[in-house]
């Protein structure tokens, strides 16, 4: 029975791989998502309204086009891409690293969400009694703000790197679907799909992909219980 789950050397790669493009994509995804959730939750400023929108716009377009876009603007002859080859060598456009991009872009509004609704739930007023005491915002932000919305940060990588782990479309745009480079979990199951006589291969794929989505998930309710249990005496 349990020979059906082991892996050939080139389905381990896939899912090292799509390890790898999950972890860089919460390396790139999770300093930038507390700042913005913490300017979205915190501050008013022109253009918020426009901000707000653009952070949450892959979660309502269809994947294919936030890839499409990546690819105009992150590709070898778009702005953003050509400045990076020719200035530093640089190339993401149809690498893992631009997986990792496009997985990161699709998990981002899901990371500022969480995050965001977190730091809306701090007490204002212990904030301020900081600042009335003499400590600068940023010390405020590292010692108070900071630890309080730890399980909501938690609870944004976790979903972010799951989401990560499913990301097809955006990827396939941007990056193509090319083995041992850029073909994670989804891709590899799709492009099984597509062989006679794979489908075992593919259904093996699958219950990997599920087994690390949904262990991703009880990851993230555990931590969270445990972390709010730690820091105010309860798990819920």
């Amino acid at each position: 029975m349990f020979d059906f789950l082991l892996l050939s050397p080139l389905e381990t790669q896939v899912v090292v791989l799509s390890l790898k493009v999950a972890l860089l994509s919460l390396a790139i995804n999770l300093p930038l998502a507390v700042a913005v959730a913490y300017l979205l939750a915190r501050y008013r400023f022109p253009g918020k309204s426009l901000l707000n929108a653009l952070v949450y716009l892959p979660l309502v377009l269809p994947p294919v086009v936030t890839g499409y876009l990546l690819l105009l603007t992150l590709g070898t002859q778009g702005p953003v891409g050509a400045w990076l080859k020719d200035t530093f060598g640089i190339v993401v456009a149809f690498r893992w690293t631009g997986a990792a991009i496009a997985a990161a872009v699709m998990g981002f509004p899901l990371a500022v969400g969480a995050i965001r609704l977190s730091i809306d739930a701090v007490d204002r007023r212990i904030e301020d009694a900081a600042s009335t005491l003499g400590a600068n915002r940023a010390w405020i932000f590292l010692t108070i703000t900071l630890p309080l919305i730890l399980p909501g940060i938690i609870t944004g990588a976790i979903l972010a790197f799951a989401r990560a782990l499913g990301e097809f479309g955006a990827t396939i745009t941007f990056v193509a679907n090319i083995r041992g480079e850029t073909q994670t979990l989804p891709l590899a199951i799709y492009s099984l799909t597509q062989v006679p006589g794979k489908e075992m291969a593919a259904l093996r794929l699958l219950i990997i992909s599920v087994l690390l989505s949904f262990a991703a998930l009880i990851a993230s309710e555990v931590l969270h219980k445990t972390v709010s249990k730690r820091m105010f005496g309860h798990g819920d």
